[in-house]
């Protein structure tokens, strides 16, 4: 359930999956996008969305850090 703010008022933002945050991020920018907010809703629909960005980035670079190490042990020493 979100605030009037947009904000999630469940648990901590690690406990996103990145489709939720991702979702969730979409969602604030089409907000953002139509307008019709207040100033004050605006900077906080915002805020929220850099850090579901922030969570997206985690996850991005969690998978990517995961595919590099299996490709590290997969590849012949000395290539």
């Amino acid at each position: 359930m979100a605030d009037q703010r947009g904000r999630r008022e469940a648990g901590p933002e690690q406990a996103l999956g990145y489709e939720q945050a991702r979702d969730e991020l979409l969602e604030v920018v089409r907000r953002l996008e139509t307008g019709g907010t207040t100033l004050e809703e605006s900077l906080a629909l915002w805020e929220r969305g850099e850090e579901l960005a922030k969570v997206c980035q985690r996850w991005l670079d969690g998978a990517r850090a995961r595919l590099d190490a299996v490709l590290a042990v997969e590849e012949p020493a000395g290539e």
